[in-house]
């Protein structure tokens, strides 16, 4: 029969008691709050490089922004310079062009900065996998 816990016994004492009246194995409480101090710090480094992600990205999109609108702005003043239909044609074509090649290379410089980031939130995560089950796998080897 279990003993009664004292008032004063925290749950942690309480927690090794009751394996101990089991006959279960020893468990290294330090361990455990170890490892999952090692978990938050990982998730807390994975906010960070997320976060540095997403402020690289917003970057990207303000310049994109801003060199389309100045784009944009020269396209329409040279629309104001009178001219024949062929030129205007012309100014327009070349303006197609123009903004078809600056939208494939924007859209492969935002991939690019999303795929730094996000590999970078990964290879933390994956790093502090394998060190778990490195952690798990030792915890588990019987003691010489």
């Amino acid at each position: 029969m279990a003993k009664k816990p004292e008032a004063a016994e925290s749950f942690v004492d309480m927690f090794r008691n009751f394996g101990s009246e089991l006959k279960l194995p020893a468990v290294d409480v330090e361990k455990i709050v170890a490892h999952h101090r090692k978990n938050l710090e990982t998730l807390e480094k994975t906010a960070k490089a997320a976060t540095a992600g997403a402020t690289s990205v917003m970057a990207k999109q303000r310049e994109i922004l801003q060199e389309t609108l100045r784009e944009v702005t020269e396209m329409a003043q040279s629309y104001r310079s009178p001219g024949n239909p062929q030129e205007f044609m012309a100014k327009q074509a070349d303006f197609a062009k123009r903004s078809f090649e600056t939208a494939i290379k924007n859209t492969s410089e935002m991939a690019d900065v999303v795929r730094k980031s996000s590999t970078e939130t990964v290879e933390i995560l994956r790093d502090r996998i394998k060190e778990a089950m490195e952690e798990l796998r030792d915890s588990t080897q019987p003691k010489k």
